[in-house]
């Protein structure tokens, strides 16, 4: 993945924590608010995969599909035929 670079202002003992975590775990800083970030935006997902999964319409299709694939009556499709015009 391309990166680009970011410039943000934090409190000094923020940073030299990050810092001091980032030597004794053997990474850098930047990959500390990486995997930071990363925890956020993996939350974020999850919530909103969370409502979609909440709507009890969606999770009864979803039940059926999986009943038909484990007792094999599911119908499978290449993926030029479901995709093609």
């Amino acid at each position: 993945m391309s990166k680009t670079r970011l410039n943000i202002s934090i409190d000094y003992d923020l940073a030299d924590f990050i810092k001091i975590y980032a030597q004794e775990n053997r990474t850098t800083a930047s990959e500390v608010i990486t995997q930071f970030v990363l925890g956020l935006k993996r939350r974020a997902y999850r919530q909103r995969a969370d409502d979609i999964l909440a709507d009890p319409e969606f999770s009864q299709v979803l039940a059926e599909a999986h009943a038909r694939i484990k007792n094999g009556s599911a119908q499978w499709h290449t993926f030029d035929e479901v995709f093609s015009e």
